[in-house]
Protein backbone atom coordinates (compact mmCIF):
# COMPACT_ATOMS: atom_id res chain seq x y z
CA UNK A 1 0.00 0.00 0.00
CA UNK A 2 1.19 2.88 -0.87
CA UNK A 3 1.22 6.59 1.46
CA UNK A 4 0.11 9.60 -0.38
CA UNK A 5 3.09 11.56 -1.26
CA UNK A 6 2.92 15.46 0.33
CA UNK A 7 4.25 18.16 -1.07
CA UNK A 8 7.49 18.94 1.22
CA UNK A 9 8.06 22.57 0.19
CA UNK A 10 7.43 25.36 2.01
CA UNK A 11 4.86 27.26 1.86
CA UNK A 12 5.95 30.70 -0.13
CA UNK A 13 6.45 33.83 2.04
CA UNK A 14 4.11 36.28 1.84
CA UNK A 15 5.62 39.26 -0.42
CA UNK A 16 7.44 41.81 1.75
CA UNK A 17 5.93 45.38 1.31
CA UNK A 18 8.82 48.11 0.89
CA UNK A 19 10.70 48.78 4.12
CA UNK A 20 10.12 45.72 5.34
CA UNK A 21 13.46 44.15 6.44
CA UNK A 22 13.88 41.18 8.75
CA UNK A 23 14.43 42.81 12.53
CA UNK A 24 12.88 45.82 11.26
CA UNK A 25 9.05 46.98 12.45
CA UNK A 26 6.61 48.11 9.93
CA UNK A 27 7.11 51.99 8.63
CA UNK A 28 8.98 52.26 11.97
CA UNK A 29 10.28 55.59 10.31
CA UNK A 30 6.39 56.81 10.83
CA UNK A 31 6.17 56.20 13.92
CA UNK A 32 9.11 55.76 16.22
CA UNK A 33 10.75 58.37 17.69
CA UNK A 34 14.88 58.53 16.63
CA UNK A 35 16.19 58.01 19.99
CA UNK A 36 13.89 54.89 20.76
CA UNK A 37 14.66 52.82 17.29
CA UNK A 38 16.58 50.06 16.98
CA UNK A 39 20.39 49.55 16.27
CA UNK A 40 18.87 47.79 13.01
CA UNK A 41 16.54 51.02 12.05
CA UNK A 42 19.07 53.40 12.61
CA UNK A 43 21.36 51.72 10.16
CA UNK A 44 18.95 51.00 7.64
CA UNK A 45 17.56 55.18 7.78
CA UNK A 46 20.64 55.37 5.74
CA UNK A 47 19.93 56.13 2.04
CA UNK A 48 23.11 55.17 0.19
CA UNK A 49 23.41 58.89 -1.20
CA UNK A 50 27.19 58.80 -0.26
CA UNK A 51 26.80 62.39 0.52
CA UNK A 52 27.72 62.36 4.19
CA UNK A 53 31.29 61.30 2.95
CA UNK A 54 32.14 64.10 0.92
CA UNK A 55 34.39 66.96 2.34
CA UNK A 56 32.41 69.83 3.46
CA UNK A 57 33.73 73.43 3.48
CA UNK A 58 32.52 75.71 5.95
CA UNK A 59 32.13 79.35 6.19
CA UNK A 60 33.23 80.40 9.94
CA UNK A 61 31.33 83.41 9.53
CA UNK A 62 28.29 82.32 8.29
CA UNK A 63 27.94 78.44 9.25
CA UNK A 64 26.97 78.19 5.67
CA UNK A 65 28.28 74.14 4.26
CA UNK A 66 29.51 73.60 0.95
CA UNK A 67 29.83 70.16 -0.60
CA UNK A 68 32.72 69.53 -2.40
CA UNK A 69 33.12 66.30 -4.78
CA UNK A 70 36.26 65.33 -3.14
CA UNK A 71 35.26 62.27 -1.06
CA UNK A 72 36.19 60.88 1.67
CA UNK A 73 39.20 58.09 1.08
CA UNK A 74 37.08 54.89 2.11
CA UNK A 75 33.94 55.97 0.24
CA UNK A 76 33.45 53.84 -2.80
CA UNK A 77 32.32 56.01 -5.73
CA UNK A 78 30.47 53.60 -7.57
CA UNK A 79 28.53 51.45 -4.49
CA UNK A 80 28.41 55.25 -2.74
CA UNK A 81 29.21 52.99 0.61
CA UNK A 82 31.80 53.38 3.01
CA UNK A 83 34.60 50.37 2.13
CA UNK A 84 35.37 49.87 5.82
CA UNK A 85 32.50 50.60 7.56
CA UNK A 86 32.52 48.90 10.64
CA UNK A 87 36.40 50.65 11.21
CA UNK A 88 36.09 53.39 9.55
CA UNK A 89 37.67 55.43 13.02
CA UNK A 90 40.76 53.38 12.80
CA UNK A 91 41.41 55.20 9.42
CA UNK A 92 39.34 58.56 9.76
CA UNK A 93 39.74 59.21 13.07
CA UNK A 94 37.19 62.04 13.41
CA UNK A 95 34.06 60.84 11.00
CA UNK A 96 30.82 61.29 12.79
CA UNK A 97 29.20 58.49 13.69
CA UNK A 98 25.50 59.83 13.58
CA UNK A 99 23.47 58.90 16.65
CA UNK A 100 19.90 59.84 18.16
CA UNK A 101 21.75 61.73 20.53
CA UNK A 102 24.13 63.89 18.35
CA UNK A 103 22.28 64.58 15.64
CA UNK A 104 20.93 68.01 16.77
CA UNK A 105 24.57 69.08 16.77
CA UNK A 106 25.24 67.59 12.87
CA UNK A 107 21.66 68.17 11.26
CA UNK A 108 22.97 71.34 9.47
CA UNK A 109 25.60 70.01 7.44
CA UNK A 110 23.70 66.49 6.42
CA UNK A 111 22.65 66.65 2.83
CA UNK A 112 18.90 68.09 2.80
CA UNK A 113 17.50 64.47 1.39
CA UNK A 114 18.91 62.62 4.32
CA UNK A 115 16.48 60.21 6.37
CA UNK A 116 18.44 61.48 9.42
CA UNK A 117 18.18 64.62 9.02
CA UNK A 118 14.55 64.62 7.07
CA UNK A 119 12.89 62.50 10.05
CA UNK A 120 14.76 64.63 13.01
CA UNK A 121 12.68 67.73 11.23
CA UNK A 122 9.78 66.08 11.69
CA UNK A 123 9.14 65.85 7.64
CA UNK A 124 8.62 62.59 6.21
CA UNK A 125 11.16 60.40 3.61
CA UNK A 126 11.70 60.98 0.07
CA UNK A 127 9.82 58.55 -2.33
CA UNK A 128 12.66 57.58 -3.68
CA UNK A 129 14.17 56.17 -0.51
CA UNK A 130 14.84 52.49 0.05
CA UNK A 131 12.24 52.21 2.86
CA UNK A 132 9.91 53.77 0.32
CA UNK A 133 10.44 51.81 -2.98
CA UNK A 134 11.79 48.85 -2.15
CA UNK A 135 14.95 48.91 -3.54
CA UNK A 136 17.97 50.13 -2.96
CA UNK A 137 18.87 51.66 -6.49
CA UNK A 138 16.05 54.11 -6.13
CA UNK A 139 18.40 56.64 -4.31
CA UNK A 140 20.90 56.57 -7.54
CA UNK A 141 18.15 56.18 -10.34
CA UNK A 142 16.60 59.30 -8.70
CA UNK A 143 19.91 61.18 -9.40
CA UNK A 144 20.31 61.97 -5.37
CA UNK A 145 23.39 59.89 -4.86
CA UNK A 146 27.18 60.77 -5.37
CA UNK A 147 27.80 58.16 -7.33
CA UNK A 148 30.52 58.64 -10.24
CA UNK A 149 30.95 61.92 -9.75
CA UNK A 150 33.74 61.71 -6.80
CA UNK A 151 37.73 62.51 -6.43
CA UNK A 152 39.33 60.94 -3.86
CA UNK A 153 40.53 63.62 -0.85
CA UNK A 154 44.23 61.75 -2.11
CA UNK A 155 44.04 63.30 -5.10
CA UNK A 156 43.37 66.98 -4.14
CA UNK A 157 45.12 69.18 -2.10
CA UNK A 158 42.80 70.68 0.45
CA UNK A 159 43.74 74.32 -0.90
CA UNK A 160 42.42 73.23 -3.99
CA UNK A 161 38.79 71.93 -2.88
CA UNK A 162 37.30 75.15 -3.42
CA UNK A 163 37.80 74.30 -7.02
CA UNK A 164 35.22 71.45 -6.93
CA UNK A 165 32.12 72.95 -4.90
CA UNK A 166 29.13 71.46 -5.85
CA UNK A 167 26.86 74.35 -6.97
CA UNK A 168 22.98 74.13 -5.72
CA UNK A 169 21.67 72.29 -2.82
CA UNK A 170 23.33 69.10 -1.62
Amino acid sequence: MSRPRRDRRPAPKPARKPGEKQGLRPQFWENVPLPEMTGAEWEALCDGCGKCCLNKLEDEETGEVAYTRIACRLLDDATCRCTHYETRHSFVPDCVTLSPTNIATNAYWMPVTCAYRLLWEGRPLEDWHPLISGDPATVHKAGVSCRNITVSEFDVPEEDWEDYLIEGEV
